[in-house]
């Protein structure tokens, strides 16, 4: 054969090896991207811990579970159906990719104690403070759970429990911060040495506590709940951190309006984070050295393209208890005024008999939600209107937001004062009035801050807790300050103490 007729083969043939290499590295890079198998070993697997994403390194022992492709993560949904759930949904596509490399490089990053926004220490408290109300023991002196392991962190009870759950994912937050295979901002960091923290935290489960644990079993004469507050009380007084500063550097949460009932008033000098200040006297608690933390929400989460303006036919919808003591008697009084509306949903509603999901399908179908002073300001119907972007009503003269510090509520919910509410046809004319561009620029808001309010272990960059950590350091700055202005002739004094 010719030279010249060769050439033309060699052409042929190396096009032809080229679309078989393309061939298969297509089907190849194709079947990787589905099973993420390409990431290299130090990213992630995502698995749930009590409904929310928990990143682990991967393990040839367990079934790889991709993250989810939108930004909120699913509540009040049995883990186990989130995880096959996951697996059956299969490739999603290379936004999931990109997602999985941000966690990848995010991974990459070890947390400098130097450069974390608070160094916090954490009192060693026996279990019985805390994971042990959740019926967990440790082994051989183990004195915490195992952060990096799904089968060694208890789980929280769910239902109306979870939404006093706060110091449970600060804590856990705090536990992981120690640990290199977990992915998480560098917010607070734990530390061992008290005097290195900006902040002491008391890892005890108050909100728990109170649930579960302040009625008398059989023989008792006092509560465990009682007995824990009181043990709390005389392992602070005696520690040398609380005496240095007495306590003003210590964060203890007492989420639940009744938690800490028995000794609020002797640790009042300590930072709070609480759900309002319904039942606290402003010498124990108040906005200047305290701070509100939002409720864990109990409905679902809506995703990303939640029912817009037109696709949510309930004007105002509100299901829970109506009959309510103290502020919370103008739920009545709304009661009466909207119940035979059209449009309006108004009714009485409970956690029983698939309540939860009810109320959450009502408020991501209805364009506004009413947030109604109960027994306190505040209650968790606000947080959940959050999750369900529905645009909240909030109408409770002594309420106390979450971080409105650094947020402008009024961009994404609607204040009314009780009693231009309690007026004959006001509420719903002001509502009627909001246009569809109006409401659509709130909704659209409410989608952006939804993030804010949502707790998860480990905690990502805006989600609540480490809002939380943010709004310690800043409270802290005016502790810190308060502290300095009174030893300014502390020195002085002492020298003539001692001559």
């Amino acid at each position: 054969m010719s030279e010249k007729n060769m050439k033309p083969s060699r052409i042929y043939l190396c096009l032809i090896t080229i679309s078989m290499f393309l061939l298969i590295f297509s089907s190849v890079f194709l079947f990787q991207s589905c099973n993420t198998s390409f990431i290299s070993g130090s990213v992630f697997k995502q698995i749930i811990v009590n409904n929310s994403s928990v990143y682990f390194r991967p393990d040839s022992n367990r079934n790889r579970v991709k993250p989810p492709s939108h930004t909120y993560v699913a509540s009040l949904v049995d883990s186990r159906t989130l995880k096959s759930k996951s697996l059956r949904d299969g490739c999603r596509g290379s936004s999931t990719i990109k997602e999985i490399r941000t966690v990848a490089q995010r991974r990459a990053k070890i947390c400098n104690t130097n450069q974390a926004l608070l160094k916090v220490y954490m009192y060693d408290l026996p279990s019985e403070f805390h994971f042990g109300l959740l019926s967990w023991k440790g082994r051989g002196g183990q004195k915490w759970p195992n952060v990096t392991s799904i089968n060694h962190i208890p789980i929280y009870p769910g239902g109306l429990n979870l939404q006093h759950s706060i110091e449970y994912w600060l804590t856990l937050d705090l536990l992981s911060s120690n640990s290199p295979g977990i992915a998480r901002p560098c917010s607070a960091v734990r530390v061992d040495n008290s005097s290195q923290a900006d902040v002491i935290f008391v890892p005890f489960f108050s909100s728990l506590s109170y649930n579960r644990h302040s009625k008398l079993h059989g023989r008792e004469k006092i509560s465990v709940n009682r007995m824990l507050q009181r043990k709390l009380v005389e392992f602070l007084m005696n520690r040398d951190e609380w005496k240095r500063r007495g306590g003003k550097d210590h964060i203890i949460v007492a989420h639940h309006p009744n938690s800490m009932l028995d000794v609020r008033g002797r640790l009042g000098s300590a930072m709070f984070v609480l759900a309002d200040f319904g039942r606290y006297p402003a010498s124990v608690a108040n906005v200047e050295k305290d701070i509100i933390a939002p409720y864990r929400h109990v409905v679902m989460t809506a995703s990303g393209d939640s029912s817009s303006f037109n696709r949510r036919p309930i004007l105002v919808y509100f299901q829970g208890a109506i009959y309510r003591k103290d502020g919370g008697y103008i739920r009545q009084e709304l009661y009466n005024l909207l119940r035979n509306e059209k449009d309006v949903h108004f009714t009485f509603g409970t956690v029983r008999g698939g309540g939860i999901n009810t109320a959450g399908e009502g408020m991501a179908s209805s364009k506004f939600c009413l947030n109604i002073a109960g027994d306190t300001p505040s209650s968790n119907r606000l947080f959940d209107a959050i999750a369900s972007q529905c645009v909240p009503v909030i109408i409770s003269d002594e309420i106390e937001l979450p971080f409105e510090d650094v947020l402008d509520y009024s961009k994404f919910c609607i204040f009314v004062r009780s009693s231009d509410a309690v007026k004959k046809g006001f509420l719903l004319k002001l509502l009627r009035g909001v246009k569809r561009e109006k409401w659509t620029k709130m909704w659209e808001r409410l989608k952006v801050v939804a993030w804010h309010f949502e707790y998860q272990y480990p905690s990502q960059a805006g989600d609540a807790v480490e809002m939380i950590w943010e709004a310690v350091s800043r409270k802290m700055s005016s502790v810190r300050f308060r502290l300095h202005r009174g030893s300014r002739f502390r020195r002085f004094e002492l020298v003539d103490k001692i001559n």
